[in-house]
């Protein structure tokens, strides 16, 4: 009879995400995971099998976690541009406050292990493409509604958009000034116009 879990694995993948963002999926050992979450290893692995697959369900449960700040941010916002605008403003937001400039763990994480693990390769690439698809939706909409201009297809803005986003969260790594990062946005935003 398989043992069943008698742990809140909700504030088990908290703590390791934890753990994983502040020193990256290689740096973390084992034992890095067995305080942090106060399980012991067999418990870790009976649960998730191993520490990739851990890192994979972290990795899920922080986009899970974006995924549901982008559709209120979406439901409020009035239009396309200023949609755009409010993600950048989120990451800004989140670069102020981030008093250890660990960054984004996605980023991180694509830095990292985009090419040292399939299964971490193939969940990068599906966040990827979610993302480029909600900005080809986006822009689609505002170059309908002419807040976007038609310069390029929705494919290059989505691209260029994506792009301008993973960049602005690694800069603001080490770039902390409110000035200078709003400045980015607005200079990302222009080209749209």
């Amino acid at each position: 009879m398989p043992k069943t879990e008698v742990f809140n694995r909700e504030d088990v993948l908290k703590q390791a995400t934890e753990v994983f963002h502040t020193k990256g999926y290689n740096a973390t050992s084992m034992q890095d995971l067995v305080d942090a979450t106060g399980l012991n290893r067999s418990s870790i692995y009976n649960s998730f099998k191993s520490k990739q697959n851990l890192y994979v369900t972290c990795l899920k449960v922080y986009e899970n976690k974006y995924q549901r700040i982008i559709s209120k941010l979406l439901l409020e916002s009035n239009s396309p541009i200023n949609a755009i605008k409010s993600l950048f403003n989120i990451y800004l937001k989140e670069s102020l406050s981030d008093n250890t400039n660990k960054g984004c763990l996605i980023i991180n994480c694509k830095s990292e292990m985009a090419n040292q693990d399939i299964a971490i390769h193939k969940f990068l690439l599906n966040n990827q493409k979610g993302t480029l698809q909600l900005l080809e939706d986006l822009i689609e909409k505002g170059q309908k509604d002419k807040s976007i201009n038609k310069n390029k297809s929705k494919e290059a803005y989505a691209l260029y958009l994506f792009s301008s986003m993973q960049g602005f969260r690694m800069t603001s790594i080490l770039v902390n000034d409110k000035n200078q990062l709003q400045g980015l946005i607005q200079t990302t935003l222009q080209n749209l116009k």
